[in-house]
This record gives C-alpha cells, sequence and structure tokens, in this order.
C-alpha cells in the first residue's frame, strides 16, 4: 500500500474512478428526468404538469455531475479528452442541442399560454428523446473504439435506441415513486414495456464488447476469473427478474414498495457500469490510450487533486440535501 501512494501513478487512477463515479451518478439521476422527458409524450396534459413537477427540484443539479465529469476528463486526462471528443463531434452537438431544447421548453411552457404550451411540451420530449439518444449512441462508438464502419454506426444507433428505453425505464420506475394514483399505473405500464428495449440493450453490449478485443474475451472467459466475474451477470440477471416479477404486482395498498423499482433499476445500472469498467481497464479509450498514459503530470494532477477535494463534498452534499427537502410525492408545477 505504501509503495502505491509513493508512486503518483495512484493519482491518475483515481482520477479515473472519480470521473466513471461522476458519470454513473450522471445516467442514474439525469437518467431519470430525461426518460421522464421522453415518457411524457404519453402523457395528458394534467399528467404531463405532474410528470415534469417531479423533476423540477432536481435536474440542474443532476446535470452538474455531465460537467464534473466532462471537466475531469478536460483537465486529468487531456490526451484522451482530444481522442474521444474529436470521434464525437456529431453526438456531442446533438446533445448539446437537445439539451438547450430541455433547457428553454422546462421554463416556457409554465408561462406559455394555453394554446402554445402543446408546443413546449414537445420541444421537452425532443430534447429529451436527442439528449437519450446521442449518449446511447456515443456509447456505442466508445465501445466499438470508434471504428468507422457501416456496422459500427448501426451498432451505435442500436446502443443509442436501447438508452432512450433504459432512461424511459429509470423515468418510468422514479414516477412510480413520486407519482401515484393513475399517472403511477401509467407508469408501471411504462416500466413493463421499457424493461424489455433495457434488457435487449443491455444483452447486445455485454455479448459484443468481449467480442471487439481478445483481450477483452480472455479477462471475462479465462479460468479461474470466469467464477469470480460470474456473480455480476447473475446478479444483472436476478435484478431483472425480480424487478419484472414486482412490476406485474404494483401497485400495493398504502403505496408499499414503491421505491423498490428506482433502487433496482440503480443496482442494474451501477452492475453494468462495473462490467463496462473491468472490461475497458487500464485503458482510457479503448486499446489504444491507457488511464496512466493519457494523464497530466503529477504536478498538475496534485493541484487538480486539492480542488477535488473540496468541490466533490459540496455537490454531494447539495444533491443529498435537495432530495431530502423535496422528498414525497409530485404535485402540479407552479411559479408564483
Amino acid at each position: 500500500m505504501s509503495e502505491l501512494f509513493q508512486d503518483d501513478q495512484w493519482l491518475a487512477y483515481a482520477f479515473a474512478g472519480l470521473m466513471g463515479l461522476s458519470m454513473l451518478i450522471y445516467a442514474v439521476l439525469d437518467g431519470y428526468d430525461l426518460g421522464v422527458g421522453v415518457l411524457s409524450r404519453f402523457a395528458s396534459p394534467k399528467d404531463k404538469d405532474v410528470m415534469i413537477a417531479s423533476i423540477g427540484p432536481f435536474w440542474d443539479a443532476n446535470e452538474t455531475w455531465l460537467v464534473l465529469g466532462v471537466g475531469l476528463l478536460l483537465v486529468a486526462f487531456p490526451a484522451a479528452h482530444g481522442v474521444i471528443l474529436s470521434n464525437l463531434y456529431l453526438p456531442v452537438a446533438l446533445m448539446l442541442l437537445g439539451l438547450i431544447f430541455r433547457g428553454v421548453s422546462f421554463d416556457y411552457r409554465v408561462k406559455a399560454p394555453a394554446h402554445q404550451k402543446e408546443r413546449w411540451n414537445f420541444s421537452f420530449f425532443f430534447g429529451s428523446l436527442l439528449v437519450s439518444f446521442a449518449q446511447g449512441f456515443m456509447l456505442g462508438h466508445y465501445i466499438l473504439g470508434f471504428a468507422d464502419t457501416a456496422m459500427a454506426w448501426l451498432f451505435s444507433v442500436l446502443v443509442g435506441i436501447c438508452v432512450v428505453l433504459g432512461y424511459s425505464l429509470v423515468g418510468a420506475c422514479w414516477l412510480i415513486l413520486k407519482c401515484d394514483g393513475d399517472l403511477q399505473r401509467k407508469a408501471i405500464v411504462w416500466a413493463r414495456r421499457a424493461l424489455v428495449g433495457t434488457v435487449i440493450g443491455i444483452g447486445l453490449v455485454s455479448l459484443s464488447t468481449p467480442l471487439v478485443s481478445p483481450r477483452i474475451f480472455d479477462k471475462w472467459f479465462s479460468l479461474p476469473d470466469f467464477f469470480y466475474l460470474a456473480p455480476v451477470p447473475l446478479l444483472t440477471v436476478g435484478l431483472v427478474i425480480g424487478l419484472g416479477w414486482l412490476l406485474t404486482r404494483l401497485p400495493k395498498p398504502e403505496d408499499r414498495h414503491s421505491w423498490v423499482p428506482f433502487a433496482t433499476v440503480i443496482g442494474i445500472f451501477v452492475l453494468c457500469f462495473l462490467g463496462l469498467s473491468f472490461s475497458f481497464f487500464p485503458f482510457i479509450v479503448p486499446e489504444q490510450m491507457t488511464i496512466v498514459e493519457a494523464a497530466s503530470a503529477p504536478a498538475s494532477l496534485w493541484i487538480i487533486f486539492v480542488g477535488t477535494v473540496f468541490v466533490l463534498p459540496v455537490l454531494a452534499g447539495y444533491t443529498v440535501f435537495a432530495y431530502w427537502v423535496f422528498r414525497g410525492k409530485a404535485r402540479e408545477l407552479h411559479y408564483d
């Protein structure tokens, strides 16, 4: 252990872990509000107001985790930042465009006259859909090492669609937690349907990742590592089956177990993230650049580390505080 801390390489791995943690938290937190935005297209006008109110206090803070993750990539791994962003200009531009649509429509729809409100509702849905698809496309393109072939682009499109469904799943589970009555029952139906697409997406990524690299294949299927790693896919399958079973039995009297679907989806996201992280470690750019090779100079990492020590607890503390203050069921959004 002492040798690890005497070698400044541990800083590179620490920042990779922090960056990964930031992106995981973002995928869960902003994933559900993106999912709510996608699902809003299938809701009544009254339900739309409650759905958007359920994410109103949180969605700006949720996006902060994306800023933190990308910021850490830029300052701690500038070489990787250049490679990754240069290969993802188009989906990143689409994602930013979608975020603009979401941000503008979120506030304007509340103040808009009745005859214009539906335009802003559609803008919010379209922005959410565009951001979700762009992020899935980026994930698919990253997994294949930024290969520029027709099959690679098709794979990225399929992953993009599956991420839209995955975000819709976590969004529906958030609505099960935060809403009641008819809207909660609708969210249960949405969650059942989105679960199917999410499972297809997980299977697509899980099967393709070992095939793109003999190194990744050996990490997962060589003995005895195969037995050590088996709990990850087995737990994922167990959580998926458990979630599917629970969704057929909700809602329950007194709103019992309404929190379980959301917690289960978080578990599925965490396990998928751990599987991907293990597959690509120690590379930050698949099969091209390792974490240590891409890292900034140790002196720079130390300066960034000191700043991160102050910023991260504040961000985490504010997130916890906001969710505690606005706990309970959502009601229609009002701007007085």
